[in-house]
């Protein structure tokens, strides 16, 4: 498997806050979630190894265009939940 690197030949990835044996979680506590690289790689993963990747945001928090597109591509992989 070929790994990504940073200019500065650092790996790069991303690691959810929290997994299970069915589920990653990634909680955010912001006023406006979008598909960051994050989001993407934490998907990935998700799709990978048939788990769902559960985002964790506020009650006030919009969802931006990006991420709502996302979830829709991956409606078996992405579950937004408000807090």
């Amino acid at each position: 498997m070929e790994f990504r690197q940073t200019k500065h030949q650092v790996a790069r990835g991303a690691r959810p806050d929290g997994e299970t044996h069915e589920k990653l979680f990634l909680i955010k506590n912001v006023s406006e979630m979008r598909a960051t690289y994050q989001v993407r790689l934490l998907a990935y993963r998700a799709s990978q190894e048939c788990k769902k990747l559960v985002i964790d945001v506020p009650k006030g928090c919009k969802i931006h265009s990006t991420l709502r597109q996302l979830a829709e591509q991956l409606p078996r992989t992405i579950e937004i939940t408000r807090a």
